[in-house]
């Protein structure tokens, strides 16, 4: 998409939306990885929430790009149902963006988008949304920034974190046709990476973690105490010799068995996603027009600039995709 490739994009986004489609299926490799032996980058990839999100992200672009608000719509919907804890709604989906371009999607398809649009401004952490521009034909996807990487950490590498990515970037100003449009931040991959409760994922770690230490221990204990009645006995051959040599083995086994439980996290990741999302929106006369993009820093002063010519068509949207990559 950042290459401009959007034909190839589709083609990527939708191997990646089939696989995903079955994750909440039997899958046999997910299955084997729940178990106490196998580690967790044995599974297919399927990465975290925000992974996923963005990947239904990025396809309702495409979506919309190809004049079909319709299905976007339904891709901006998904992604928030991934982000969010559908049986126990112990949280809910949080992203602004996916809940203001529903909102926005259905405003276009002559739908009420209030609802969607009062979601969304719950949602937003600094500056507010712009109300709905049912005018506008020219809707500008901005990203910026570099995302969340994954690490691990604890005794047993069981802990999954994330390390927020570096950038100069903080928002963007898009000028066309004698037009300044804002382009803040409304949605942060770090935020979204670090703030979702619940992930199933990190109680199944935290299992294996404790077992493997348990174990650990168990089996240094009987080992000590083997070790120990076996020395007492002197070599005599009685119940004691018996017992110590039990122990000996018990430990010897129950060392095995901790050495062979695998807890390491898996900090295979989505590793050049952006930092930060924003939109913007104008309406334009049908022809050929140029936005200068400028990447601001924090004190608003331009990082990069770029350049986006596109061509608007009377009676449909035309969709700009902007990076600072």
């Amino acid at each position: 998409m950042r290459a401009g490739r959007f034909d190839q994009a589709k083609t990527e986004l939708e191997d990646a939306l089939a696989h995903l489609g079955g994750i909440y299926g039997p899958d046999k490799a997910a299955a084997s990885a729940r178990r106490l032996f196998n580690e967790e980058a044995r599974k297919m990839f399927i990465g975290e929430p925000y992974e996923r999100v963005m990947a239904y992200f990025y396809r309702g672009i495409l979506y919309w790009m190809d004049g079909e608000p319709d299905n976007a719509r339904a891709c901006f919907r998904t992604g928030q149902l991934l982000d969010s804890d559908a049986e126990n709604k112990t949280y809910a989906g949080d992203w602004a963006l996916l809940d203001y371009l529903d909102g926005l999607a259905s405003v276009k398809l002559a739908a009420d988008g209030s609802d969607a649009l009062a979601r969304a401004q719950s949602h937003t952490r600094a500056t507010p949304l712009p109300p709905y521009a049912p005018r506008a034909n020219v809707l500008f996807f901005v990203e910026f920034g570099n995302g969340p990487l994954k690490y691990a950490t604890g005794a047993f590498r069981e802990q999954l974190r994330f390390s927020k990515g570096t950038s100069n970037v903080k928002s963007a100003a898009i000028k066309v046709a004698g037009q300044t449009l804002a382009a803040p931040s409304y949605d942060d991959l770090y935020f979204q990476a670090t703030t979702r409760g619940g992930r199933v994922m990190d109680h199944i770690l935290a299992g294996k973690a404790q077992f493997k230490a348990g174990s650990d221990a168990v089996g240094d204990a009987a080992i000590i105490s083997g070790a120990v009645l076996a020395a007492t006995q002197q070599g005599r051959r009685n119940a004691g010799d018996e017992v110590g040599a039990g122990l000996l083995l018990f430990g010897l086994a129950t060392k095995l068995i901790s050495g062979a439980t695998n807890p390491t996290a898996d900090t295979r990741c989505w590793e050049n996603l952006p930092g930060h999302l924003s939109f913007a929106a104008a309406e334009l006369p049908p022809g050929q027009h140029t936005a200068t993009v400028e990447f601001l820093n924090a004190a608003g002063t331009p990082h990069r600039v770029k350049t986006a010519t596109f061509t608007v068509q009377p009676g449909r949207d035309t969709v700009v995709f902007l990076s600072d990559h």
